[in-house]
């Protein structure tokens, strides 16, 4: 960094060198006292700033970055140290003796990621409970492959990490008593994630219930059932998904519904779940978000019950698995009761303009919308929408059999219309884009071929960045030189270009609205 080694000495109260200086000419023929130039040119200008400035300045660096800077002298790796608040481990056996001197170097740690490949042994309970007690502070863990910790190490963990507010745990082997032990002790634990818990896989114990959480994701459980208690006896929970579970779903449901649920988000997604288990939620009035994701034993009697009592939807995602047993009667209904509808994600599935009239006329709210995968989508349906959805600020079509002539009634419908997608729509062409862009220049159109975007892989997804990116993730910015930067960015990833998930798509829309309405 340029800068001579600092003294260990506390940084408040530091005083500068008053040696006597000597003139020394500087550029332009100006001339300033010094007692000697290579002084001048070897002096630590940071020995005057405070740690909290000089950590608020490694704040914006990243992890390389950061590690680097640590290495410059004694006081800047003591201020990274105590100011490091996230740290992620290599969670293998052999860290066990590293890490008294690790914790006593980053005793700030409030959030910890430990993760263990599969074929490296993890850390094992006297590990875990060795960081429980240096760390105090932790309020968010994730652990990943740690598949020695049992259920022994989680209570003791959870004796001690007691304001912890999220967990995260996924190819793990403890079980229920684990579980059950970190909902005793966190008293103000507020999110739960687990993914592949092994130790439940015939566990005769239940997961009980808690005071304080707010979301809980079940993914790819063996017998995730064991949870029953905790999600339909949790009064506090707002946001419940349950993905690629195994098992029979429909009692869990029955069970969250005949209770004083307060569930205004939840996701289901490859679950065995039929219209009754769908009719079960749509006792939870006050469900704003609701996601039906391949569940193909759903069909429109269900999403009529969802529609019917559940009035204070928002937010609506189906994906039909192009099973037809979702279609214009559900749809409709969803258009006569969800009147605060703002957003509607179709996938696979067959509506017609009959529905999509009904939905454009009464949800006079919707904001962003997504039509994908439907052979019954033309130009008819989004010349119906282009007319009525005058509050459409988002539309993505893709897969859909739209040709040019149904791209052009946007140019002079949906007035607040930002930005259009469309994707593998093949009648439609690139002159129609052009054309669009010339009349409406405020509109973002991305289509396929154009360089309007660049395809990026964000968190282990595929997600195309346009207009503004997701704070916090991979991004790409476009200004006087971004055309070599698309382009370079294009030929390394242009091999993704046609895995555009419409879902991650809508999640930065929802998240960037979300935010924007939230100030």
């Amino acid at each position: 960094m340029g800068q001579a080694p600092s003294s260990t000495a506390e940084s408040n109260g530091r005083e500068i060198d008053p040696r006597p200086s000597s003139p020394v000419i500087i550029g332009g023929g100006e001339s300033i006292d010094s007692g000697n130039s290579g002084a001048i040119r070897d002096r630590d200008y940071t020995e005057d700033l405070p740690d909290e400035c000089l950590a608020h300045v490694f704040q914006y660096l990243g992890a390389g970055d950061r590690k680097r800077c640590s290495l410059v002298c004694k006081r800047w790796l003591f201020v990274d140290g105590q100011n490091r608040h996230r740290l992620s481990l290599d969670a293998r056996d052999e860290i066990l003796s590293f890490l008294p001197s690790m914790f006593n170097r980053f005793d700030s740690v409030k959030k910890l990621a430990l993760r263990c490949d599969r074929k490296s042994v993890s850390l094992s309970d006297e590990a875990l409970v060795m960081i429980s007690v240096r760390c105090l502070n932790l309020t968010r863990v994730k652990l990943r492959g740690c598949r020695e910790i049992t259920d022994l190490g989680m209570v003791e963990f959870a004796r001690s990490c007691r304001n912890l507010k999220k967990l995260s745990v996924g190819s793990c082997n403890f079980g229920a008593r684990g579980v059950n032990a970190m909902l005793e002790h966190c008293k103000v634990l507020e999110e739960l994630s687990v993914k592949r818990l092994r130790g439940i896989h015939e566990a005769p114990e239940l997961i009980g219930s808690s005071s304080s959480l707010r979301s809980i994701c079940l993914k790819e459980l063996v017998n995730g059932q064991v949870f029953e208690p905790l999600v339909a006896n949790t009064r506090t929970l707002k946001t419940l998904k349950i993905i690629r579970c195994l098992g029979d779903w429909d009692k869990v449901l029955k069970t969250i519904g005949d209770g004083d649920s307060s569930l205004s988000e939840i996701h289901l997604e490859r679950l065995q779940v039929s219209d009754f288990g769908l009719s079960s939620i749509s006792k939870c009035s006050k469900v704003e978000t609701l996601h039906i994701v391949k569940t193909p034993e759903c069909s429109n009697y269900g999403l009529i019950d969802v529609a019917e009592r559940c009035k204070l939807l928002r937010k609506l995602h189906i994906d039909g698995w192009r099973t037809n047993r979702i279609g214009d009667e559900g749809l409709i209904a969803v258009a006569k009761h969800c009147l605060n509808l703002q957003e509607l994600v179709l996938i696979g599935v067959n509506a017609t303009h009959m529905s999509l009239a009904a939905i454009a006329s009464n949800c006079e709210k919707l904001e962003r919308l997504a039509l994908c995968g439907s052979g019954t989508i033309g130009d008819t349906e989004i010349a119906c929408i282009a007319k009525k959805c005058g509050a459409l600020r988002k539309f993505c079509i893709k897969g859909c059999p739209v040709s040019d002539l149904g791209i052009e009634a946007l140019a002079v419908g949906c007035p607040n219309l930002v930005k259009l997608k469309v994707r593998k729509c093949k009648v439609v062409t690139g002159e129609i884009g052009e054309w669009l862009r010339e009349r409406r220049r405020t509109l973002v159109v991305c289509m396929d071929g154009d360089g309007s975007e660049a395809t990026v892989a964000v968190d282990g997804e595929v997600e195309t960045v346009m207009g503004e990116p997701r704070v916090g993730q991979a991004e790409v910015v476009s200004g006087n030189g971004g055309g070599s930067r698309l382009a370079m960015i294009r030929s390394k990833f242009g091999f993704l270009a046609g895995w555009n998930l419409v879902t991650c798509t809508f999640r930065r829309w929802s998240h960037n609205d979300n935010g924007t309405s939230s100030t």
